[in-house]
């Protein structure tokens, strides 16, 4: 999976008033993953999706689905959204302060495990869990804020965690990168060792330019030139 590019739509940025509309557009472009932002108001200063949303989502497509949770006690809505459908639960190591207790949660409900890491967040907040996890995702921007420009340092984060991961035994870990996404730096990203894109309001959702499905083609294909 590591060899291929992974876009993942970023639901939260689709127009809450014709969800069912934009998924079929998501579906139509080919899209790799969807995207689901779950905040509390309290761990970021805005609130996010649900997982009845995340049920009726089930109804449309079987894409997967990788729930970004953006909260504190994330363990406490593990169960929620396995049974909702969720593949990959990432919750951010900062909200937590035993990643080993939660980790076990998230496989014995049937998720793969991945952990956040904020922009100031350092990679050694991985020793020791490293190898029980399948996917890492990397903030370009402070979370829970849609449209802040990226932090420049995020290429080197990014090259630096595709070092740590083969140095510590997990060279098949998803480095997904959140936030500050658009057509010019997504190649950079990709060229740093990024595996997955989360795609939002600086890539797809972009109605005033042309359709979302047209628009997921048009990243790709600037991905592949």
């Amino acid at each position: 999976m590591r060899n291929q590019k992974i876009l993942a739509a970023s639901l939260i940025c689709a127009d809450p008033l014709n969800l069912e509309r934009d998924i079929g557009e998501i579906i139509l472009g080919e899209i790799d993953w969807i995207h689901f932002d779950v905040m509390d108001g309290s761990f970021v200063p805005r609130y996010g999706l649900y997982p009845e949303i995340l049920q009726r989502v089930r109804q449309q497509t079987n894409l997967p689905v990788d729930v970004h949770m953006m909260v504190c006690n994330p363990d406490h809505y593990i169960e929620h959204f396995a049974k909702a459908g969720a593949n990959y639960y990432c919750f951010h190591i900062e909200s937590v302060a035993h990643p080993h207790r939660v980790i076990n949660q998230i496989i014995s409900n049937g998720m793969l495990p991945a952990i956040a890491l904020n922009p100031g967040t350092s990679l050694s907040s991985l020793d020791w869990i490293i190898n029980n996890i399948s996917m890492v995702c990397l903030m370009a921007i402070n979370p829970g804020i849609v449209g802040h420009k990226i932090i420049p340092d995020i290429y080197k984060k990014i090259t630096a965690l595709r070092e740590y991961s083969i140095k510590h035994g997990n060279p098949n870990l998803l480095i997904e990168v959140d936030g500050g996404v658009t057509l010019d730096t997504s190649v950079k990203m990709v060229s740093c060792g990024a595996d997955v894109l989360v795609c939002g309001n600086g890539t797809i959702f972009r109605p005033h330019e042309d359709s979302i499905s047209n628009k997921i083609r048009l990243v790709r294909s600037k991905l592949y030139e």
